[in-house]
């Protein structure tokens, strides 16, 4: 019908011409974002599936982190306990050798000068290595339960107490070595300065090499599980991201494809609009 008043042609053509401007434009903000979703408009619920997946990826993130800090905060106590035993053997070495009648009071007196020196030290790493600026070993972060916060939800946890084996390990070693105390006294031990001591001592110190060996133990077992932690948290987060991009990232294929097709139904969309508002001059004619 020709009419005046209503120009149904122009109006579906203007109606078309809306709709491929709104899909040309989403098609190109997700050309020049690179994302499918950039509002939830887009995707209501795929954004919902994907934020729950980028925070579960962060919080993983931050888990691997934690899992590397605490394999060398436990590497570092390893360490110390490292050199700690080997002070203790050369201790218990100078016990055997003064254990022995061969060894006369000179010999014992300078062999006992250095078992001394050796225990100054052993408190001195004992209770002076330090992690981050906090003490590590003695009245440190050993010293009581450890919890490691190795995933992203709160359970995701791993506990380690060693605190009863190093309060043994202190006991020891003050009722095995005089100079092991805050103040060392400035007169020499008497731990081996007899044959008779020297043999005492070299089973106490046994006893504290095993004491040590057993903390070391437990840290070595803790680091190797955290460090299988980190390569798990890491596999499990390569394959969220994954399943976050397949959600998220715009195929830029078909969204190409898509932009193109807008495109040219735009410029018919313009063409037909031009043409139906020509339809007026058509009803003009009638009346010439």
């Amino acid at each position: 019908m020709l009419s005046l008043h209503t120009n149904n042609a122009a109006l579906s053509a203007q109606n078309s011409i809306a709709k491929t401007q709104s899909q040309l434009s989403t098609s190109m903000t997700r050309l020049s974002t690179g994302y499918r979703i950039n509002s939830a408009m887009d995707d209501a619920a795929g954004l919902q599936i994907a934020t729950r997946l980028k925070a579960q990826t962060s919080g993983m993130t931050v888990a691997m982190s934690n899992t590397q800090n605490s394999t060398s905060m436990l590497q570092t106590a390893e360490g110390a306990f490292n050199e700690v035993t080997n002070m203790l053997v050369r201790m218990k070495d100078l016990a055997t050798q003064a254990a022995d009648a061969s060894s006369n009071t000179d010999d014992k007196e300078a062999m006992q000068a250095e078992f001394d020196a050796l225990g100054k030290e052993l408190y001195n790493v004992m209770t002076k290595t330090t992690f981050g600026g906090s003490s590590l070993l003695v009245g440190g972060t050993l010293a009581s339960s450890m919890t490691f916060q190795i995933g992203a939800s709160a359970g995701e946890t791993m506990a380690l107490d060693v605190s009863a084996k190093m309060t043994t390990l202190g006991t020891n070693l003050a009722a095995a070595v005089k100079t092991y105390a805050s103040a060392p006294p400035s007169t020499l031990g008497t731990e081996i300065g007899t044959g008779t001591t020297a043999n005492t001592s070299i089973t106490a110190l046994s006893t504290l090499i095993d004491n040590v060996g057993e903390i070391r133990s437990a840290l070595g077992a803790a680091a190797n599980r955290l460090d299988h932690v980190n390569n798990n948290l890491s596999n499990i987060s390569t394959n969220t991201k994954a399943a976050t991009g397949r959600i998220m990232d715009v195929d830029f294929a078909t969204e190409s494809s898509n932009m193109t097709s807008s495109q040219m139904l735009l410029q018919a969309g313009t063409a037909m609009l031009k043409q139906s508002n020509s339809m007026s001059s058509m009803v003009m004619s009638l009346l010439q």
